[in-house]
């Protein structure tokens, strides 16, 4: 049983969880409409209920929500419904930062104000799934808010979207992209040319640095060492790799191990080849 604290709209409201004295967002159609405050109440099957608790980089989603447009929380949500059908487990807790982000970003778009991301392309490529699930959230915020949001915008919420299925905070996730951007940008000034984006060689590049970065965050190695070979076949591969192992290692303050090396030297050798073929 719930007693409600304030309704949002009639889709939502602000309620306390009458044993815990927990207070929630509760989302459902018609939920909140004529609720008045203090009124009890029960979360059908249908009604999606969040935790209001928890802190965010801006603050608590208690001092936030008063920004928030309702909305754009049913629009996270059913972000979120969607997330959980492509990745089965979601911290729920993206909600307010999610539509606190939807909040600002149908703003500025009403305001004909744009706004870049010259990561985008690098977020696709790292982030395939979390992309395309934001994409379905794009069709939501048309339907809703009647306007159509860039692939920039779109960006921005996949990061929400990953930071929701693991411990990597936004601001992580998009310190990995620049780095993996500065990594592509390294090997493209060797190779003398820019790497083609569509490319498989590209998106297996970008999949392999990811990955590369976690285990060395964790503090995991691949345990087969192919250095030896590698360096013999493809010096000039593995001397861009060992510089770039060494660029990531600064950059997320972690030694990457030296077995990391000959695996890049691969992947970059693959896209030396694909580039050289005109």
């Amino acid at each position: 049983m719930f007693r409600v604290v304030k309704a949002l709209n009639h889709n939502s409201v602000i309620a306390v969880d009458m044993e815990t004295y927990k207070e929630y967002i509760l989302l459902g159609k018609g939920i909140g409409f004529g609720k008045r405050v203090n009124e009890r109440m029960e979360a059908g099957e249908d009604t999606k209920v969040y935790l209001l608790q928890k802190e965010t980089d801006r603050g608590s989603t208690k001092e936030i929500i008063n920004n928030i447009e309702p909305q754009s929380l049913e629009i996270a949500s059913a972000i979120i419904m969607e997330a959980e059908k492509k990745f089965k487990s979601v911290d729920e807790n993206i909600l307010c930062p999610l539509a606190d982000h939807i909040t600002f970003a149908v703003k500025r778009i009403r305001n004909n104000e744009s706004i870049s991301n010259p990561l985008t392309q690098d977020i696709k490529a790292l982030f395939p799934d979390e992309y395309q699930v934001a994409c379905k959230g794009r069709d939501v915020i048309k339907e809703i808010e009647g306007v159509d949001i860039n692939e920039d915008e779109i960006s921005y919420i996949a990061l929400h979207i990953h930071s929701s299925l693991s411990d990597e905070k936004i601001s992580q996730a998009m310190e990995t992209a620049m780095l993996v951007r500065e990594c592509i940008t390294c090997i493209e000034d060797n190779i003398g040319k820019t790497i083609d984006i569509e490319s498989l060689s590209y998106n297996r590049l970008m999949s392999h640095i990811k990955y590369m970065v976690a285990r060395s965050l964790k503090g995991e190695a691949i345990k087969l060492d192919m250095n030896d070979y590698i360096k013999e076949r493809f010096q000039k591969s593995f001397e861009i790799a060992e510089g770039i192992c060494q660029k990531l290692g600064r950059g997320i303050r972690k030694k990457i191990a030296e077995v990391e090396i000959g695996y890049l030297a691969m992947h970059i050798e693959r896209v030396f080849s694909d580039e050289s073929v005109d």
